[in-house]
């Protein structure tokens, strides 16, 4: 075997053993989502938004959602996951409508393209409501980073909030 082919060889049997290789965004673990762990609110107009992130564990991180109306309705519910894959972050997200009856045959799905300490966006990579999604916190403020399907952008500000009131 000539010695270029054998580099070639080698090189490519590198890149596929990498736990890093097949990762289509940048490297990040679940772990450092762990800020994200918490519930949330926040007024959108006459609606409210409410987010509950679980605790980062088993390689994922999840959210429940639900927006209520100003008259004390429940218009959506949404499932959010982000999940460590080939060395880096995936999130899928999909809404119901009440009843459960969901608003798209499947979940969109994101891959991450930028973390930092408290902050991550992620990019869509199949059909969907969005283009990107981020979020960020600090301290009590916890905000959504939207980027609809129509290139919209918008951020949508929420504050911690206790579970049980």
């Amino acid at each position: 075997m000539q010695k270029t082919t054998r580099m070639i060889l080698a090189s490519a049997l590198f890149t596929l053993a990498s736990p890093f290789a097949l990762a289509a965004g940048p490297a990040a673990t679940i772990d450092q989502l762990s800020w994200m762990t918490g519930t949330y609110a926040g007024k959108l107009g006459a609606n409210q938004l409410e987010e509950n992130w679980i605790k980062a564990e088993g390689r994922s991180i999840a959210a429940m959602v639900r927006m209520t109306t100003g008259e004390g309705a429940t218009s959506m519910f949404e499932m959010i996951t982000i999940e460590e894959v080939d060395g880096s972050l995936v999130l899928h997200i999909q809404q119901w409508n009440p009843g459960f009856a969901p608003r798209t045959p499947a979940p969109q799905k994101m891959e991450l393209s930028m973390i930092a300490d408290n902050h991550v966006h992620f990019t869509a990579v199949t059909e969907g409501g969005m283009k990107s999604l981020g979020y960020t916190r600090s301290g009590d403020s916890f905000t959504i980073h939207v980027e609809g399907a129509n290139g919209n952008k918008s951020d949508l500000p929420l504050t911690v909030r206790n579970v049980w009131e």
